[in-house]
């Protein structure tokens, strides 16, 4: 065995032995326990960041951990590759996406297995290609005329420099990030996705998720938004309207509609637009709105902004007249596009009633109460011991009666009714965008919007394209959208929209169940097989949209037959960011000019805390900023290819497992890497020493001193230990740490005789076994140089024994009036009395003691005793 740690070497020789062998290539082995384990696949941007390290290491310990059990273990890898960043390098670098996204993937996989991922590169799958997407597009036809996929007008932002859609995060202060354009909101057709109508079932079976973090599962709760209210219809007021009508709302708390005292309308909606016919002032506020974002978010946090329409519609049980104004905070997308405001007991129609002097009634009261309008919060979020007030007939009653007595009498008028509604919204997915899935539906003047037959799928993206960001190429490629109707011959068009990239990455996880399979969108037998994924590792960002669409998606599939179970993650596993320091100067115009950690230098005090850091280029002093996600924004992230080129992928690894548990953050420590690195190399020396001495012999357990027992139990605790750690609650930190104790005992333990040398044999073997998962490649190597003829890829977990954990004698430790004050070793069978009775006789006892009565004597089993003496 060579004396010096090399995982250049090592980790070249141990991949080389997985390729040659195929370990990772998976097949259906009915009877066999599957485990499939999966981690969110990367957007092929260019290189590795630190975050995909974590996430896949993660991943792969799982994997690992999981043959080890002597399961069969599906862990395969693929590309999200259509989108946005493709199209901006394209335009930057005057190249066509596919090149840019085809040449990113190969240098990514490159970094990737030279991670030594346990991957199946056999179960591929690429997003941007034909072979993946014609199934989505053959989904997405059958949804079609299903009408769980169907086609109208929608509210979008439009950037009318480069004539395409943007998100609303893509609008930066009324502007296009790009362009930076003033953004027009525009009604434009779109296709949308049901998903409504699988909301109920979205909602309630997020019980059956119990693998999932509470924490996960209320933002999904939150965001599909159940809510328990009814429709309330107000009367158009016919001389100030000037036409007969309803203006309908929803409300969820309808129990408060006699403290309505006005109504406000989006500017999209046909009272607004009535009103705008012959009003200029009224038309230039609605112009302006349609200027504004459509983000919810934006809503709640904007000025509240209105103008008076001059109309008004009429209360339904009191007769009032209710002004109608058209509001910037009302969405033409939500419901009706028209709120009922109730500002004595609302916020934002508290903040809107007072901008604009409108009335505020009260109709809620407590007692003992003040009411505060300023409050709104305790008389509207706290039901307990409120009764209405100033309500009419409806006087003096608790929420629910107040609910059920103005419902009751709304749906015997007309005017309402009871309703269960949810915030979740159906999912438009058309992007005006060129590096997407093609929307595979043909419009035809006669025949109306009809989906391409499955024989002529899929269709075909044109991968040469550059784009130039003046709107999609493909509306200006007759080549592309020239076509005949499939159903009457006639000359038609192809649908130039693409598919929103969330698509793509909603039902990913089941191709990869059968991904050469050429009848169908998956294989059901192979899809049946290993679905669901028993472990999901991906980051909180993905919280809501991608797993709420992949759960959207797979039931679905199941509703196509596809897939036979309900949902597609058991557990889910989100891990946290890695984080790093952040440097920087303040530049004359009030902007930072951030500077990577390798380049500062730090000045510390004599408890090594930071106290100054300077630019190593020019001596002069940097802010510190504290940590922060690592990112390019910040200059402080650490490339993970020199880092593996330095120290090799098992040291990385092992500081990603080693630094913090899985789901919380990771500090970035060089000396931290620095430390992993001397670690592996303790192991390697010390199996170095032992295997250059020979073989060892057999152990002979009946005949092991306490000394050579007491080595043996450190070994087996380890195990019991680690498997706990990795196997039920996922603390790789933990386990790591278990492993380090054993190694200060075997560095410690006797080598002299065969027996300390079989006790030592036994220790590395399980020092290998339990880091193998964590760091495969130097377990690798050590398996072989411990003499053994396998690789340690198909080794089986070490078991515990559990005799070798029992103990003839225990030190216990002992404390006089809670101060140590030394200890006392006892039999393992002792009584109470027994060790209480050593414990008196104690010599630093009876030192500690002298002149003093003892009052008390407590034992804590195992642990240590304490006399209480005065």
């Amino acid at each position: 065995m060579q004396e010096q740690y090399s995982p250049r070497e090592i980790e070249a020789a141990a991949q080389s032995h997985w390729d040659a062998q195929k370990s990772f290539v998976v097949s259906e082995q009915p009877g066999k326990e599957t485990f499939y384990c999966l981690s969110m696949f990367p957007y092929p941007s260019g290189k590795l960041h630190m975050g995909h390290v974590r996430n896949y290491t993660i991943g792969d310990v799982i994997t690992r951990y999981q043959r080890m059990q002597g399961k069969n273990v599906l862990q395969p890898m693929g590309w999200d590759a259509f989108g946005m960043p493709a199209e901006n390098a394209a335009m930057k670098n005057k190249v066509a996406p596919a090149k840019w996204t085809y040449e990113n993937i190969a240098y990514m996989k490159t970094q990737l297995k030279s991670l030594g991922l346990a991957v199946d590169w056999t179960r591929e799958v690429t997003t941007c290609k034909p072979d993946y997407y014609r199934w989505e597009q053959w989904l997405f036809t059958k949804l079609f005329e299903k009408g769980v996929i169907y086609r109208k007008n929608g509210s979008v932002n439009w950037d009318p420099v480069d004539q395409t859609v943007l998100a609303n995060e893509q609008v930066i202060d009324g502007r296009g990030w790009r362009s930076g354009a003033l953004i027009e909101k525009r009604e434009i057709p779109m296709y949308y996705f049901k998903i409504t109508a699988y909301a109920e079932e979205l909602l309630s079976s997020l019980d059956e998720l119990d693998g999932w973090p509470e924490q996960v599962k209320t933002m999904q709760r939150n965001w599909i938004g159940k809510s328990f209210g009814a429709d309330v219809a107000f009367d158009y007021d016919r001389a100030s309207v000037g036409i007969d009508g309803q203006l309908k709302v929803y409300t969820t708390r309808p129990d408060t509609l006699m403290g309505a005292t006005y109504v406000a309308v989006a500017a999209e909606h046909p009272l607004s637009q009535r009103a705008a016919e012959s009003n200029p002032a009224i038309a230039a506020f609605i112009a302006e709105c349609k200027a504004g974002s459509v983000a919810e978010a934006d809503m709640a946090t904007m000025e509240k902004k209105g103008v008076a329409t001059g109309q008004f519609v009429i209360h339904p049980l009191s007769g009032d007249k209710l002004p109608v104004f058209v509001a910037n905070y009302v969405l033409w997308g939500y419901g009706e596009g028209a709120v009922m405001a109730v500002p004595a007991h609302d916020e934002r129609d508290f903040e809107f009633a007072t901008k604009y002097g409108l009335p505020i009634t009260q109709v809620y009261a407590g007692e003992g109460k003040d009411y505060d309008a300023q409050q709104w919060q305790d008389w509207y979020g706290d039901k307990a011991g409120l009764t209405t007030v100033n309500s009419g007939q409806y006087d003096n009653l608790d929420f629910n009666a107040a609910f059920d007595a103005i419902v009751a009498d709304l749906e015997a008028n007309a005017h309402g009714a009871r309703k269960t509604q949810f915030r979740l919204r159906d999912w438009g997915i058309s992007r005006q965008r060129y590096w997407g899935c093609p929307i595979p539906i043909i419009h035809c003047d006669t025949c109306g919007d009809v989906p391409v037959p499955d024989d002529q799928l899929p269709v075909v993206l044109p991968e040469d394209v550059v784009p130039d960001g003046a709107g999609s190429p493909l509306a200006r490629m007759p080549e592309f959208y020239e076509c005949s109707c499939p159903k009457c011959g006639s000359p038609a068009k192809r649908e130039t929209d693409t598919m929103d990239t969330f698509v793509e990455s909603s039902w990913y996880y089941a191709r990869y169940a059968s991904p050469h399979y050429t009848g169908g969108m998956v294989d059901p037998a192979a899809a049946n097989h290993w679905l669901p994924v028993d472990q999901y590792i991906g980051g909180i960002e993905h919280a809501i949209l991608h797993l709420l669409y992949a759960r959207f998606f797979h039931k679905l599939m199941r509703d196509e037959g596809l897939v036979s179970s309900n949902e597609p993650f058991k557990n889910l596993l989100t891990q946290g960011m890695v984080v790093a320091d952040t440097y920087y100067r303040t530049l004359d115009n009030g902007g930072k000019d951030w500077f990577n950690p390798a380049d500062v230098e730090l000045e510390r005090d004599a408890k090594a805390k930071v106290i100054s850091a300077k630019l190593k280029a020019d001596g002069l002093p940097v802010e510190i900023g504290g940590t922060e996600k690592m990112s390019k924004s910040k200059n402080n992230g650490v490339d993970p290819q020199s880092m593996i080129d330095q120290f090799g992928a098992d040291t990385c690894r092992l500081f990603m497992m080693f630094a913090s548990p899985p789901d919380m953050s990771c500090e970035w420590s060089d000396a931290g890497v620095e430390g992993a690195n001397r670690f592996l190399r303790r192991v390697w020396r010390l199996a170095q020493n032992h295997v250059n001495q020979g073989i060892a012999g057999a152990l002979d357990l009946a005949s092991l001193t306490d000394e050579q027992k007491a080595v043996r139990r450190a070994t087996h605790l380890a195990i019991k230990q680690s498997s706990i750690d990795i196997g039920q609650h996922h603390k790789f930190n933990t386990a790591i740490a278990q492993v380090m104790t054993l190694m200060n005992v075997l560095e410690k333990a006797a080598q002299g005789t065969s027996q300390d040398r079989a006790l030592l044999q036994e220790g590395l073997e399980a020092v290998a076994l339990l880091l193998a998962p964590i760091t495969p490649h130097i377990s690798h190597q050590l398996w072989q140089e411990l003499g053994h003829d396998g690789a340690i890829i198909d080794a089986r977990w070490p078991q515990v024994d559990e005799s070798a954990l029992v103990q003839d004698s225990l030190t216990l430790v002992i404390q006089v009036n809670g101060k140590l004050r030394g200890q006392i070793e006892v039999s393992a069978s002792a009584s109470r009395e027994e060790v209480e009775a050593a414990a008196r006789c104690n010599e630093s006892v009876l030192r500690f003691t002298e002149g003093l009565s003892i009052r008390k004597v407590i034992v804590v089993p195992g642990k240590l005793v304490n006399i209480v003496a005065n």
